[in-house]
């Protein structure tokens, strides 16, 4: 039975033959099972493997799915030392496959999706840890005026603006009022930070599970989904990590936050952001609760989108519903962060 997501491959095919070089059809198209906002497929060819990601159908909120921008800061990146899979096409014209899409080539390696790395050795996560640390100091290092993207956001008060984005955001797709994310909203409000003047590539969603591994070593092969990648600051990526790490393990995102992570090898929250400042050639991160506060917002934020778009019938995932669930829950444990002091 056919779905909003199938592809028309036939027409896909004829598309890829004239636009990569290369490329030779006939092909398959197969949905990927994680990939909650933008559809991600497995494209297998005459001429070998790719990756296609497209916009969702539906009707969307403004300035989401923007998988044009995904395209041109991976293609900007591949002269840096990110680790990016290689850009082939950017297609524009919905007629194709019913909405705006790109492909890029296919990695071979694995995603690790328990953030706890179960099948590791201590030493192992340890370092698989430490090469992901390694390529989110490289990419705040990215000189972005040399790479052509001195225009791909806007530089400056960031949080400032972020904070408005995504309480508009937030409010398009309310359900209900969340009594923690109204006092974590007026809290971060109150407590912006004064511009420091830093700015970066922030790649918006920088996690584990959304980087390619060599099947062996802990090497990075690719940093992907950068579909909320923007000039940012560095503190909102290395905070949200962190944030991540904070959530507890039972979660429909599940965290390290009800583990030992010394005895399982990984390092701790102050560990690792030492080694970060250590790579980056800073002294330390002043208002670390606001940049930690502030990520909690916006996943909760993020997720309410998707439980939205779920209740819409627009999901891309099954699990559309479990993670936008987790909205409230997260928000109740920023505003626990902020009372804390820590």
């Amino acid at each position: 039975m056919a779905t909003t997501f199938d592809l028309d491959t036939a027409v896909l095919g004829a598309y890829l033959e004239k636009n990569i070089a290369g490329f030779k059809g006939p092909l398959t198209a197969d949905k990927f099972a994680g990939g909650q906002s933008n559809p991600t497929y497995l494209i297998a060819a005459a001429s070998g493997k790719y990756v296609l990601r497209r916009k969702p159908p539906g009707e969307l909120l403004k300035s989401a799915h923007a998988v044009d921008r995904e395209y041109r800061v991976m293609k900007a990146l591949a002269q840096t030392n990110v680790p990016v899979p290689k850009m082939r096409v950017l297609c524009e014209d919905d007629s194709i496959i019913g909405s705006m899409f790109y492909v890029m080539d296919y990695i071979d390696g694995r995603i690790l999706w328990d953030a706890a790395l179960p099948e590791q050795s201590p030493a192992e996560r340890g370092a698989i840890y430490d090469a992901m640390n390694q390529v989110l100091a490289d990419l705040h290092n990215v000189d972005v005026d040399a790479i052509g993207l001195s225009d791909y956001g806007r530089p400056g008060n960031y949080f400032e603006r972020q904070l408005s984005r995504w309480t508009s955001q937030y409010r398009a797709s309310e359900t209900a009022t969340v009594p923690a994310m109204e006092a974590m909203i007026e809290w971060l409000n109150a407590n912006l930070p004064p511009d420091d003047g830093l700015v970066c590539i922030n790649h918006g969603d920088f996690r584990l599970d959304n980087m390619m591994f060599d099947n062996k070593e802990p090497k990075v092969l690719a940093l992907l989904d950068w579909e909320l990648s923007t000039l940012g600051h560095p503190y909102a990526d290395l905070a949200y990590q962190c944030m991540q790490l904070r959530i507890p393990g039972d979660a429909a995102i599940p965290g390290l936050g009800s583990v030992d992570r010394e005895a399982l090898g990984i390092p701790s929250e102050q560990e690792y952001v030492r080694r970060y400042c250590e790579r980056r050639g800073i002294e330390g991160i002043d208002h670390w609760v606001f940049y930690l506060a502030f990520a909690f917002f916006r996943l909760s934020a993020i997720l309410q989108g998707v439980y939205k778009r779920a209740l819409d019938g627009n999901a891309s995932s099954e699990k559309a519903m479990a993670y936008g669930a987790l909205a409230a829950p997260l928000a109740e444990l920023g505003m626990a962060l902020i009372e804390k002091g820590e």
